[in-house]
């Protein structure tokens, strides 16, 4: 299968000529170490490879974490690095004694789990970065720039951007973004979403809870994706899965620790006192909300009641993708207040807070930009708006609120 580039490749190879150490997380299948074995054959060092997936190796790693090192002596690309722990401590002794760039690329698709070792054992000494499925940024070959609503920057990048139709759009959301489906490898999405649930999402969930009740976390994790881009309910999700709200909570949790779904949180300040504090849920990947709650089709995804749900997690996570490939922390939030207005993204950054809608319509109203005003009583500057929606080309309904297309994020 032809390897299509990913974004993150420069990030890696920048951070590795002043770091020791890179770890990239996130969820199994979205091409970690595929990325980093094409990086290892581009530098031509002799960069060894050693998966923990290998029960001998991650033997080894864990009783024996000095002889491990002298067999893989750096470079070194350690795959599934979360199963050995004990390695942290001796990869920091190696660091701080030959403080050689590069040394460690790492792997690890449980997230917040292993950050806490490596908080521990590496901070200061590691680079670390998050790997979604592709971006239809590098599905399409388009240059990887962090999303804003920038004008002069929209109107620089569109002619570089291939457009996309509406039901286009709905192809890519039902069918996923996963290298594995997107390259061609898999033919049957269908057939690669069941194993993918229960090759991977199941066994990795036992490995870090214990015992679970398949059945009770196929219709758990159903439930969770039939609630995309809605604000998350522990209880209501608890009882269509026919389990406590402890075991909601803490699944929840593993479907985040595994890079499988994010929650976005609510913007607040001292001024905006009335707003909620529950946050919303989405996945990285809407193929797999498609494939859980059982649409047969991207027409039927289109027509059916989920549509726009649909649409608002695509948006959401390509931009929180957008950041990410570039080696940056997306600082996104979505504002709802106790009076029911909502703003459904509003990003963060120089000062400024940028709202924006996300619409399945190809010809937005200018009333949908009349709650952005509620911004103007935060303690931060109120910047350029954006109604992301079906439209064909890059508008605006004046000069502080664009019409941007989601083929351009």
């Amino acid at each position: 299968m032809e390897y299509i580039k990913r974004h993150m490749e420069d990030p890696i190879l920048r951070l590795s000529k002043s770091y020791a150490a890179i770890l990239v997380t996130g969820p199994r299948q979205a091409g970690k170490t595929t990325m980093l074995k094409k990086l290892a054959e581009k530098e031509n060092i002799g960069r060894k490879y050693i998966s923990l997936d290998d029960l001998n190796a991650r033997e080894i790693a864990k009783n024996d974490p000095a002889l491990f090192l002298q067999l893989y002596s750096p470079p070194v690309l350690i795959d599934e690095v979360q199963y050995a722990p004990e390695l942290f401590t001796y990869i920091k002794i190696h660091i701080d004694e030959k403080k050689t760039p590069g040394d460690f690329w790492l792997t690890g698709s449980q997230i917040f789990r292993l950050m806490q070792g490596v908080q521990e054992s590496l901070a200061g000494r590691v680079a670390l970065l998050h790997m979604s499925p592709m971006s239809q940024r590098e599905v399409t070959g388009a240059p990887c720039i962090p999303f804003t609503v920038d004008f002069e920057r929209l109107l620089a990048e569109r002619d570089s951007i291939k457009q996309m139709t509406t039901p286009e759009i709905f192809k890519r959301i039902w069918n996923g973004s996963m290298p594995g489906l997107v390259s061609g490898e898999y033919q049957d999405r269908n057939v690669y979403y069941s194993s993918y649930i229960s090759t991977y999402v199941e066994r990795d969930v036992r490995d870090i809870s214990g015992s679970i009740d398949s059945l009770k976390f196929n219709r758990f994790i159903t439930a969770v994706a039939a609630r995309s881009s809605q604000l998350l309910n522990y209880k209501d999700i608890a009882d269509d899965a026919d389990i406590d709200m402890k075991t909601a909570k803490n699944w929840i949790n593993i479907l985040e620790t595994l890079g499988i779904i994010f929650l976005l949180h609510p913007y607040s300040n001292n001024v905006l006192k009335r707003t909620i504090k529950t946050p919303k849920v989405y996945f990285y990947d809407t193929g797999l909300v498609c494939y859980l709650t059982r649409w047969s089709s991207p027409d039927v995804a289109e027509s059916g009641a989920m549509n726009g749900a649909l649409l608002e997690n695509y948006a959401v996570s390509e931009i929180v993708k957008s950041y990410q490939n570039a080696g940056l922390e997306p600082f996104i939030y979505f504002y709802r207040d106790r009076d029911a207005k909502e703003i459904d993204v509003i990003l963060e950054g120089d000062g400024k807070l940028c709202p924006i809608e996300i619409k399945k319509t190809a010809l937005p109203d200018k009333r949908l930009t009349r709650v952005f005003e509620i911004i103007d009583k935060s303690s931060s500057k109120l910047g350029n708006g954006a109604v992301l929606c079906m439209a064909e080309q890059l508008s605006a309904f004046d000069k502080n609120n664009l019409i941007v297309p989601i083929w351009m994020i």
